[in-house]
């Protein structure tokens, strides 16, 4: 017993705890994206910019694409596609959470996409397009709006980036 409790200590294999803390994070930004976007869609009309601090703009758009409109004029079957996509990555991911909660970084990663990527679907399947509504922008030129489930999924891929590197460099 006291050489696993050893083990699991210096490999971190250790269950310390359930998961629900990780998924309560993906709550967390599910529930902060739609309440964002639901300010948005209630506050500006559609195509309103607002300027709100230098190179900072809130602007109502509706993303029918992915990441930059990728495919956003691709005649719909995009919105069943990204759809799945979506669902299968949070479905895999939780799974890996479920198994594996210790490994801090991966956990805090995998959870922000999955908030994030819950957000857009439920945007998906309720009106067809992403809301996005955050705009950056430097004189003329613009990053493509987008919303705080995207700037999630960003941040999470970053994590495991990072959690994989850290790996890699153990072993």
């Amino acid at each position: 017993m006291a050489r696993r409790l050893q083990t699991e200590r210096r490999t971190g294999s250790r269950r310390s705890g359930a998961p629900v803390g990780w998924f309560a994070l993906a709550l967390l930004i599910l529930g902060l994206d739609q309440v964002s976007k639901l300010a948005v869609v209630n506050a500006l009309a559609l195509g309103q910019v607002i300027p709100v601090a230098d190179h900072l703009n809130l602007v109502f758009v509706l993303n029918t694409g992915a990441a930059f409109s990728f495919l956003a004029d691709a005649g719909g079957w995009q919105k069943w596609f990204f759809t799945v996509l979506a669902l299968g990555v949070v479905l895999v991911l939780g799974l890996l959470v479920w198994r594996a909660p210790h490994q801090r970084l991966f956990a805090a990663g995998s959870s922000l996409i999955m908030g994030g990527a819950i957000g857009n679907v439920i945007d998906r399947l309720t009106i067809g397009a992403v809301v996005d509504f955050i705009d950056l922008y430097w004189r003329s030129w613009h990053w493509p709006a987008f919303n705080l489930a995207d700037a999630a999924i960003c941040l999470g891929a970053a994590l495991l980036v990072i959690d994989e590197l850290r790996r890699v460099r153990r072993a």
